[in-house]
């Protein structure tokens, strides 16, 4: 009955497994492939990004580009108030705003808005930057979590014996009189 099963498993198996991936792709192995091709990708990513230095100067203009946002928000409160604590000179000053050629406004337009464009891209980057670091640390905090529990069920198995080893013993020995009478103290305080 061996000889004859193996002997279809070998012609039909892998014969007819071999011409259906002819056709079809092994969607296992094409996971696999893909699996890999993400898990290199990811890794040439982070690496590109590991060592992000920051220096004062860097540090100073992140902190200059956080400035324009609050100036411009207060900028609009001031307004507010100037035109309520001095209509007479707001509406000067309004006036003037009023002989600003429309180009001119498109440029302010278009210079805010790329300011800020390119603002919110350059934290959307450094977002993604973290979540690569993040996922370069999986696998070995996955190797990490994975000791860890092999290392509680040795630990699991290791006090089974020992409850064990230790039963055995108190059966082999008989009861202790020392543990006993503390038993008995311990009642009696109660």
């Amino acid at each position: 009955m061996g000889i004859i099963e193996n002997l279809f498993g070998l012609v039909f198996g892998d014969a007819s497994r071999r011409t259906i991936e002819v056709f079809r792709e092994n969607a296992e192995k094409s996971a696999e492939r893909q699996h890999e091709r993400h898990t290199a990708a990811l890794g040439q990513f982070s690496a590109e990004f590991i060592h992000a230095r920051r220096d004062r100067f860097g540090s100073f203009i992140d902190g200059l580009n956080r400035l324009p946002r609050p100036l411009m928000a207060f900028g609009v409160l001031a307004l507010f108030c100037s035109a309520m604590a001095d209509p007479i000179w707001f509406a000067a000053r309004m006036q003037g705003l009023a002989l600003v050629p429309e180009p001119l406004w498109w440029l302010l337009g278009a210079v805010i808005s790329f300011y800020f464009g390119a603002r919110h891209q350059a934290k959307g980057q450094a977002f993604q930057k973290s979540l690569l670091d993040n996922m370069a640390l999986m696998p070995s905090v996955s190797e990490n979590i994975n000791m860890l529990e092999d290392l509680r069920r040795q630990n699991a198995n290791m006090q089974k014996d020992d409850l064990e080893d230790n039963r055995a013993l108190s059966f082999a020995t008989g009861p202790n009189a020392a543990i006993e009478d503390w038993k008995k103290l311990q009642k009696r305080d109660k």
